[in-house]
């Protein structure tokens, strides 16, 4: 409704008799098409786990103060603020005000890093070897997950859950200052936790992945249960959240154009060796690399996981995601398509980039049976 209609008929209903007001019952959200023939794009990315959780930390290397800074798991996107927050302590520690430094990565953290130590006053230089959309972040499916894969339940004591509660709502805080934005880089949505079975049922779970803590955090709504009749699923039983979504595309763009804005600069330069940080000109470097540092620094404490997505035709009338529960998928709608993620079996401790069509059709198939 454009903004004089809405005048017009705020003003008209102040004129009106009670007994004329009659307000229409609420009705279920538009259904999603899916199907097959829809799938526009896959996309497979590496989330870099590490069972005690972050690595950021500090040490010399061949002459350098190296700020370590990678390690997410499934929780880049959402911890990316408040995690760099705590990188740019150490920075600041090692670096002079307005110094320029290094920083090695352009994923989330990598960024988001580079901003942040922009805004405190360090001039910065990105060296990557690729640049969105070719890196791993821009594989994530952009739902706010500060608890994906974060870390095992033998590493969370308490103080570390302190620490990591104090890093998400940094980065949730973070976050809100994007929203409303033109490109909508962070939006609001509703969403829908479907269940065949009932939602207390014991989820199937896979042998090789360890044990996660729970994290509880009171950033979000609390979710809501659903008559039938308000919701467009053939299952009995359904529960109505709200989440932070990223619409990753634009987050990256827009984050790539205000690092330049001020000043940053983008290297194209791969790191094979950690003695290859002795060749840059900054006395200080981040490492932002994310799963890369298995290989770069030969860091075994680092479990690649395997995540694919499934981008479908946009539907810009499906405002809500939708998370089957018992049945591996998850929907999420963004601007650049719908999309649909599937864990698969053998994903935990795999860096296998090769798109699989069919794992992602069997998941497209299954979210379509609820509609």
């Amino acid at each position: 409704m454009q903004r004089r209609h809405l005048l017009a008929a705020g003003s008209a209903a102040l004129t009106l008799p009670a007994r004329a007001l009659d307000f229409a019952p609420p009705r279920a959200p538009a259904a999603m098409r899916i199907s097959v023939d829809r799938i526009i794009d896959i996309t497979v990315g590496i989330r870099p786990f590490r069972a005690q959780g972050p690595r950021i930390e500090a040490e010399r290397l061949f002459g350098k103060a190296v700020v370590h800074h990678y390690g997410h798991g499934g929780s880049g996107w959402s911890l990316s603020w408040g995690s760099a927050e705590r990188a740019l302590a150490l920075i600041q520690a090692h670096a002079r005000p307005g110094e320029r430094i290094a920083v090695i990565g352009a994923g989330a953290i990598g960024l988001t890093t580079a901003r942040t130590a922009q805004q405190a006053g360090f001039k910065v230089r990105l060296y990557a070897k690729d640049r969105p959309p070719h890196v791993h972040s821009s594989a994530a499916t952009g739902l706010w997950t500060p608890d994906s894969r974060i870390v095992t339940s033998e590493y969370a004591t308490d103080a570390w859950k302190a620490g990591w509660e104090a890093m998400a709502r940094a980065s949730f805080k973070v976050h809100q200052s994007y929203l409303g934005l033109p490109s909508a880089p962070v939006e609001w949505h509703d969403g829908y936790l479907v269940a065949d079975n009932g939602f207390d049922t014991p989820l199937p779970s896979y042998a090789v992945e360890p044990d996660y803590p729970e994290l509880p955090l009171d950033v979000r709504p609390h979710s809501k249960a659903l008559a039938a009749g308000e919701h467009p699923f053939h299952s009995a039983q359904a529960r109505r959240f709200t989440q932070l979504v990223f619409n990753v595309p634009a987050y990256q763009r827009l984050l790539l154009e205000d690092f330049a804005r001020d000043g940053g600069e983008l290297v194209q330069r791969e790191f094979k060796r950690p003695r290859d940080f002795a060749r840059l000109p900054e006395r200080l470097v981040v490492n932002c690399t994310g799963d890369g540092a298995r290989t770069l620094l030969a860091d075994t404490s680092l479990t690649p996981v395997r995540g694919q997505t499934a981008r479908l035709i946009p539907q810009p009338e499906v405002d809500y995601a939708v998370i089957y529960r018992g049945r591996n998928v998850v929907a999420l709608p963004r601007r650049d398509g719908l999309l649909v993620a599937s864990m698969g079996e053998h994903d935990f401790g795999s860096d296998d980039l090769r798109p699989d069509r069919a794992h992602s059709e069997d998941a497209v198939r299954r979210l379509a049976a609820l509609f």
